[in-house]
């Protein structure tokens, strides 16, 4: 007799076809859609709330370590990219150019008119105009270190979108700061890095390698680029932010210069660094499974949905007065500093389908409450790190008592169960070039990607190998800051080596 498959929210499940499972995610849980505009999206209230929370904890951190928040225009004039030559050379395919300033109508359709004296490249990134910015702002040592940071969007002409992951509009943070010796710009750049470090492990609850980019994966025009790379479900690696040391590079290309203690004039030492609504497709491909999102509860836009079971119409007040007290009182508990954020849900739907919408968006603790349980004082209480079929029957008395150390359980068990997924695909046995192609070489042709994971090898050091990675469609992921320092054999060329690199596929 062939056995039954397991009914699930979502289909395809990750093991049919991971990434239709990916959009059906994002579908079923409301979070966002595609916009008119080939390659934009429409962030809906489920998917912005979580962006809005992981901004509030990220500003913090930022505001924290000494940086201001500011705002620079989304125009760049096309000659500020000029100055630097391997910035653009880095930019200019993914650049959205505006040319015209005004529209006429002709033969019945609006065209554009006005052309503009110059080119405005709208905002990947902004380095450059920051650095016009910070070179009328900076004159002497005293106006040292300038820190700041600014929310906005980006545009990046993306030929392969994927919402949240890649889109030609998405939202960011990115920061930029001058100071005047080399030694405080790296410092500050690590320190970004672990403020980076912290949201993405402590508040997403996804484990990360913590490490420095190879010259080949470097931000076009930076000294040194430190990423964390973090693994999902698929195997594949997913950059959660970057932090950018710049050298003096954009202060020489901008004429950053201060006037030092004894009287010279110097070029700033500058950095860079970033983070965006990418995480969001991290945090789906992290802790999803085959029912739907499943959110980390210091990121959940609700902590708590209350869902009422009215079988008879005169007993709905009952029931609500019954649902609406216990979310006032657990709004009173505290997680993590914070009131606990409870909804409950009136809307006129049968309870079994709103119970599922919820276990789609993810949210950590659901409440079923009905005339019963107003009888007994108790609820049923689901929790989302845990199996749907299971519930469990708690006092009200208990369960105030209890849902914040519930929540804090659920935030510890999704970090631990993606760190032992990402450490069990983690390989440390492939030593040679040819061990690494067969390793990444599909073994089921019907479903290639479930094969795959982070090798862990030593690497030679020279940028000119990193080529070889190309026709296996594999990047070097990082430099980790954690070395063996252990000596072996290069696992691209066989020459002697000690630099220990993370290499795998890459979204």
């Amino acid at each position: 007799m062939t056995k039954q498959k397991n009914r699930t929210a979502i289909t395809p499940t990750r093991d049919e076809d991971y990434s239709e499972w990916y959009q059906q995610v994002i579908k079923s849980a409301e979070m966002a859609e595609n916009a008119p505009v080939r390659g934009c999206m429409i962030i809906k209230p489920w998917g912005y709330g979580i962006w809005e929370n992981i901004q509030k904890f990220l500003d913090n951190k930022i505001k924290e370590t000494g940086h201001e928040n500011a705002y620079f225009p989304l125009f760049i004039p096309l000659s500020f990219f000029q100055k630097e030559a391997a910035h653009v050379d880095g930019f200019a395919k993914e650049c959205a150019v505006v040319t015209h300033h005004r529209l006429e109508e002709k033969d019945g359709r609006l065209v554009p008119a006005g052309e503009l004296e110059e080119p405005l490249v709208v905002r990947p990134t902004s380095e450059t105009i920051i650095g016009e910015a910070f070179s009328r702002w900076v004159a002497s040592y005293r106006d040292l270190p300038l820190l700041i940071n600014q929310w906005a969007n980006v545009v990046r002409w993306e030929m392969r979108p994927r919402i949240f992951l890649r889109t030609t509009e998405f939202l960011w943070q990115e920061g930029h700061t001058a100071h005047a010796t080399e030694e405080e710009a790296i410092e500050e750049t690590l320190k970004m890095l672990e403020v980076y470090r912290t949201v993405v492990e402590d508040i997403l609850a996804i484990p990360v390698i913590i490490g420095e980019k190879s010259p080949g994966e470097r931000f076009p025009g930076a000294v040194a680029t430190y990423t964390l790379e973090a693994m999902m479900q698929d195997r594949k690696a997913l950059q959660s932010c970057t932090s950018h040391y710049l050298g003096q590079n954009f202060s020489k290309a901008s004429n950053i210069r201060f006037s030092n203690k004894e009287g010279d004039l110097e070029y700033a030492y500058t950095t860079s660094w970033g983070m965006t609504t990418r995480l969001i497709g991290s945090l789906i491909m992290c802790h999803g499974d085959d029912d739907g999102l499943r959110l980390p509860p210091r990121i959940a836009p609700k902590h708590v949905v209350i869902i009422p079971v009215i079988p008879k119409p005169e007993l709905e007040t009952m029931v609500l007065d019954y649902a609406e007290k216990l979310a006032a009182e657990l709004r009173n508990c505290q997680y993590e500093g914070q009131s606990i954020v409870v909804y409950v849900d009136k809307r006129e739907k049968r309870g079994g389908e709103k119970n599922w919408e919820w276990i789609k968006k993810g949210v950590p603790i659901r409440i079923e409450v009905g005339p019963r349980d107003v009888d007994s004082q108790t609820v049923v209480v689901a929790r989302r790190d845990e199996s749907v079929q299971e519930k469990q029957s708690v006092s009200v008395h208990d369960l105030k008592n209890q849902v914040s150390s519930i929540l804090s359980e659920i935030q510890q068990n999704y970090f631990t169960e993606a760190k032992h997924y990402r450490d069990s695909q983690l390989y440390r046995n492939i030593h040679t070039f040819e061990e690494l192609k067969a390793f990444f070489t599909p073994k089921n042709e019907e479903k290639p990607e479930i094969h795959g994971g982070f090798v862990l090898a030593k690497w030679c050091g020279d940028p000119a190998t990193e080529e070889l990675l190309g026709e296996l469609k594999l990047t070097i992921r990082c430099v980790p800051l954690e070395q063996s320092r252990t000596k072996g054999k290069c696992v691209l060329t066989g020459r002697d080596a000690t630099l220990d690199v993370v290499i795998a596929k890459s979204y």
